[in-house]
Formats: C-alpha cells, structure tokens, sequence
C-alpha cells in the first residue's frame, strides 16, 4: 500500500525552459544568448549552483565577472531574470489535495537550486501542499546519486516500496527503482493518474484539465 508520494518539481510540478534563463540573463548582461548557454549549461556553473556548492552571491559574482555584468545590475534582479522561467502545471493541483485529504504524506525531490526553489515557493502555491523537500542544493548530490535518495528515504516516514516516485526524467525513475521506490515516469497529469489507478490508488480527480505543454529544455 503507497503510504508517500515522491515528486520531482521541473516539468512536473512547473514547466521550465532554460532557453528563456539563457535569454533573460543574456539580456541584462549585454551578451549573446549562446555565450550565456555555454558558460550556464555547457559548463558547470549551472550544475554547481544546484549542487550546492556555490552560494547565490558566489554565482552571481562568478556570472558578473565572465559576463561583464553591469554594475547597475542587482543581484535581485539578475536572481529575477534567471528564474522567472516557471509555469505552474494546474492540473496537478487537485490531485495533490486529494492525496493530502487521504492522509498520503507528499515529499518533494528535485535537482535545482536556491533561486530557481525560492522562485517556484513564492511565485505558486503547489509546495506549500508538501510535507518535505530534497533539494540537490541543500544535500549536496543530484539525482540520479545515491546520496540524494538516501537522503529521499530518510524523509518519505515509510519502507522505500510503500513510496511511489514520478519524474520527468526516465533515468531518474530507473535510479528510484533501484533504490526500491515504486517509480514511473511522468508525461502527463492523466497518465499519472492511470498509473496511481493501477497500484490501487483511485482519485476522483478523472478528468482532469487539459495538460500545460512541458516548456522546451535547452541544456
């Protein structure tokens, strides 16, 4: 019997798009938008600051300095422009307060960082519903790292196979499964449902709303 559910935020809980963080901050900082890709997500800086292992201030003085940043732009609003990138996926909504009046305890596990976290839990409502966070940046590891579901089974309050585990991303799911998460990959609010329907949790939610498009990735 699921007794947790485990859910990853990026293009599940919100959509994202890298391209526009890209832009954005390439904007601000007069540059060309592919300078701004290889040195975010072509290099390590973006992955650094979701691991943890540089500070707000720290990623935006090491942006400053490779960018040329203006001085007149504040680290406000460069946090602005690099995370206003989210858009909140509605029609997880009620199946999120369904599961919260079942009494299911919801635990969130994602690979992001400090801004782009702060962002989403100011911005939208959905993590006020959850009971936990796994956030790279605080546990120092990233999904798929052992570490990281370490720490995931330390906060779901029940055995690893009693958790059921959705991710965007297949080889994140194939990681949950070997850590003893039921895991499935998510594509889409009704196929989450269908899946839930078939380990025998039955929500009235079923039909929910039309699905918001999963924003392009540009890595």
């Amino acid at each position: 019997m699921i007794q947790t559910f485990l859910f990853d935020m990026g293009n599940v809980l919100v959509n994202f798009c890298h391209q526009r963080m890209c832009r954005q901050i390439a904007h601000l900082a007069g540059a060309a938008e592919e300078t701004v890709k290889d040195l975010l997500m072509r290099g390590s800086l973006q992955w650094d600051f979701e691991r943890g292992l540089l500070s707000e201030a720290e990623f935006f003085t090491e942006l400053q300095t490779k960018l040329e940043i203006p001085p007149a732009v504040s680290q406000q609003t460069f946090s602005r422009a690099g995370s206003d990138i989210f858009t909140l996926n509605a029609t997880l909504i009620p199946v999120l307060d369904e599961l919260r009046l079942r009494g299911h305890r919801l635990v969130l596990l994602s690979n992001t960082s400090i801004s782009h976290f702060e962002f989403v839990k100011s911005e939208f409502d959905v993590l006020q519903r959850f009971d936990d966070f796994v956030l790279s940046f605080e546990v120092g590891a990233m999904k798929p790292e052992r570490k990281i579901f370490e720490a995931a089974a330390s906060k779901i309050g029940c055995r690893p196979d009693e958790c059921f585990y959705t991710d965007d991303i297949a080889a994140y799911v194939e990681a949950g499964r070997s850590f003893g998460f039921q895991a499935e990959q998510f594509t889409s609010t009704e196929s989450l449902l269908l899946q839930m329907s078939r380990r025998g949790v039955f929500l009235g939610v079923t039909e929910p709303v039309e699905q918001i498009p999963t924003s392009e990735q540009t890595v």
